[in-house]
């Protein structure tokens, strides 16, 4: 009765851990389709971007009225919500300087 019991046991154990196994592949086949999705919502946003960053970029003159060009400055928004356009010379050498305070601490 004693063997019985310990196989009855071993064979609901096996049963239960069949069945965590199938939701645990469930799981993430519905994980790999909601990163694929979002896979696709990053790309999508990333080309707009892009799009709106060459936009922005082509209507940009300069004070002789020439055009602002795109690999020499940066457009960068503000937490308050203010734009600017800077160059990417002064963008380098700021990340260079949060680089070195963050190695510091």
């Amino acid at each position: 009765v004693a063997a019985q019991n310990c196989r009855k046991r071993k064979l609901n154990a096996i049963l239960n851990l069949e069945e965590d196994v199938c939701k645990l592949q469930s799981q993430k086949e519905s994980l790999k389709k909601e990163h694929s999705q979002c896979s696709r919502s990053i790309s999508r946003m990333k080309q707009k971007l892009n799009n709106l960053y060459h936009d922005i970029f082509s209507r940009l003159r300069d004070d002789q009225g020439r055009p602002v060009n795109p690999c020499q400055y940066v457009i960068h928004c503000s937490s308050n919500g203010s734009v600017f356009i800077i160059p990417k010379r002064l963008v380098k050498s700021e990340q260079k300087d949060n680089e070195k305070e963050q190695k510091q601490k």
